[in-house]
């Protein structure tokens, strides 16, 4: 039995200070647990959201010694106990209170997206034939929990505070999903454009580090998206096709 010191975010609307904890921890614990732990002994009204504990809901996000991080998944084991263990909530979004963000406007941003519209049945049954290559290729991208750790990391919105013209991470991930989908019949490209503003991003992958499902956001889900937009809005030979089709040359 060890004991450690956990520098925990107290405060309300973004206004408060670190204060310490000292608990007991043993093998196995995960940061959560000790925010438990210290919830039932020493700060009866410390918030701090959870559900599963298995790493699969998502609600436990936060900044673990500054990386965003899911505090059940966090192993203080591999944590070094030497120095205080800071636990503070995901800076992206809005501070409700302790270690809780609104993410809601996460959501808001989801329903914007244009939703999945698959082309006519291939057969009079109403049935689809799909190459499995096209089918495994969407299924990394449902493995999102939505815990919103790589839109918490992701300079853009934790930084620059874009939120009006930038999707985030989360949101290319979900439009891969359906832009991806070997039924899928919509056209998603110019707003990925100018509504969701993947262009902001500059690809530093560290959306992908950060994501406990390893999902590869940036290489498999961002870099084709962009690659669509360039496609569309920049290949001077697509260009010359639209000008001579008599298309509009887009902005």
């Amino acid at each position: 039995m060890a004991t450690a010191t956990f520098r925990v975010w107290r405060g309300e609307r973004g206004r408060g200070e670190f204060r310490d904890y000292e608990t007991e921890v043993s093998e196995g614990m995960v940061v959560l647990d000790a925010l438990h732990d210290i919830q039932a002994e020493q700060a009866n009204d410390l918030a701090v959201r959870w559900n599963c504990k298995a790493g699969k809901c998502g609600s436990c996000s936060t900044e673990i010694n500054g990386m965003p991080r899911l505090a059940c998944m966090a192993r203080i084991s591999d944590i070094p106990l030497d120095r205080p263990i800071t636990v503070e909530p995901m800076k992206a979004f809005p501070h409700v209170k302790d270690l809780v963000s609104d993410v809601s406007w996460n959501y808001a941003v989801k329903r914007s997206i244009k939703p999945f519209r698959p082309r006519e049945p291939d057969h009079s049954d109403g049935t689809w034939r799909m190459a499995q290559f096209d089918v495994d290729r969407v299924q990394e991208f449902r493995k999102c929990i939505e815990c919103f750790l790589c839109q918490d990391v992701c300079h853009v919105l934790r930084d620059h505070h874009e939120h009006e013209r930038f999707a985030g991470p989360r949101h290319y991930v979900y439009v891969a999903a359906l832009e991806m989908h070997p039924l899928d019949v919509e056209d998603r490209v110019d707003e990925l454009k100018e509504a969701h503003g993947v262009g902001f991003c500059n690809i530093t992958k560290c959306c992908t580090k950060v994501c406990p499902e390893s999902i590869t956001i940036t290489d498999n889900a961002i870099i084709p998206l962009k690659e669509r937009v360039a496609d569309r809005h920049y290949d001077p030979v697509q260009w010359l096709i639209r000008t001579v089709r008599g298309r509009k040359e887009p902005r």
